[in-house]
């Protein structure tokens, strides 16, 4: 993956209008509007598998990688992002 800043929850790249939102009205530099808004993960209770599962079929469906290429990319950078370290695994990110 090249160096973009990109989502720790869905590895998608960063950018002005795409950061989500904290608490505060701020924006959170490491997470997307699409996985966090207003201080909290738009799905709580999403998990890793369903995740990968997503960001394989987007990128089959919507970039035209392979299926090979999307599962490889899917596993090897998904479980490594920061949302999904079990440190991480269920802790408010106000904490």
């Amino acid at each position: 993956m090249d160096d973009k800043e990109r989502c720790q929850s869905c590895a998608m790249p960063l950018g002005i209008g795409l950061y989500g939102i904290n608490a505060d009205g701020s924006l959170n530099q490491e997470y997307c509007k699409l996985c966090y808004e207003k201080g909290t993960f738009r799905e709580s209770n999403l998990t890793l598998e369903e995740m990968i599962g997503r960001s394989f079929a987007y990128m089959v469906d919507e970039l035209g990688f392979s299926e090979e290429e999307a599962e490889s990319l899917s596993k090897s950078i998904i479980p490594n992002l920061k949302r999904w370290k079990p440190s991480q695994i269920g802790k408010n990110l106000d904490d």
